[in-house]
């Protein structure tokens, strides 16, 4: 019995000796993985880089390029806002690349289209503005091009207020394009008819103060959808639709087919539409 018992602490020992090996085992193994994943990392990246540049080798990729041009068409319009930041509005152009797409980059474009409009947001709601709106309206005025401002149209709010804070923001001269409206959203608990009431109170006082039918700006599923006919035949149509396939409705006065062209003179991706001849 003492004999056994002497022995007890003996076994635990060796047992604890035994384990220690098969744990730093495991250490070393989670060590050399530590090492080997940076080399693995660094050997994906660079592969990745590799067939990059194979690719824009081969293909000739141009990778300040856009949404290609749809076919069949010559003038084109941008609309802009605060979010596009500063344009450089003496360089405005649309350039084309091989691919047909559109493309900032001087050397790759093949053909240069002007823009022929821009649309610049004005207000929005009851009480905003855009920021950058005074300047890039006088900017616009300055240079050869027409211009136009847009309201995007809150359900949720007063008509007549918005319409008040669209004409106290916006002085139209001659040859500027009518007045636009932006309707592509609708609160919730709003219903259509609640809706069309508003925008079509928003279009009679424009219209009224300024003598001439505003655009209207939308897209086209909220036009199936929530807009009375009251609205989509009595008023200019300005439709976005970003396929290659022009919108349903016919009359349409412009085409936004896409958010993500390349202009040159805009940073980053903008709104691009085409005008019907």
């Amino acid at each position: 019995m003492n004999e056994t018992s002497k022995l007890k602490p003996v076994t635990k020992k060796l047992t604890h000796k035994k384990g220690s090996k098969k744990g730093s085992g495991k250490k070393k193994t989670a060590q050399k993985k530590l090492l080997l994943s940076p080399w693995i990392f660094i050997g994906i990246i660079a592969a990745m880089g590799l067939g990059i540049f194979i690719a824009w080798l081969v293909e000739g990729r141009d990778f300040s390029s856009g949404s290609p041009l749809p076919k069949g068409y010559s003038s084109f319009c941008i609309d802009i806002s605060h979010h596009n930041g500063e344009i450089q509005w003496d360089s405005l152009k649309i350039m084309v690349n091989q691919r047909g797409r559109t493309t900032r980059n001087l050397q790759k474009a093949v053909s240069i289209l002007p823009v022929s409009r821009v649309i610049i947001k004005a207000t929005e709601g009851e009480v905003l503005g855009d920021d950058l709106f005074q300047k890039n309206w006088e900017e616009a005025g300055r240079i050869d091009i027409s211009r136009g401002a847009y309201h995007f149209f809150r359900s949720s709010k007063d008509a007549r207020k918005q319409a008040e804070n669209y004409i106290n923001c916006v002085k139209l001269r001659q040859t500027d394009l009518p007045p636009v409206l932006d309707v592509e959203t609708i609160h919730k608990g709003c219903t259509d008819k609640v809706l069309n009431d508003k925008v079509l109170s928003w279009l009679e006082i424009v219209e009224k103060h300024y003598g001439v039918k505003p655009i209207v700006y939308t897209s086209d599923s909220f036009l199936r959808e929530h807009l009375s006919t009251d609205i989509t035949d009595n008023y200019p149509l300005w439709i976005a639709r970003y396929n290659t396939i022009p919108p349903k409705k016919d009359g349409w006065s412009m085409w936004q087919f896409t958010d993500r062209a390349s202009v040159y003179g805009v940073k980053g991706h903008v709104d691009l539409s085409v005008i019907k001849p």
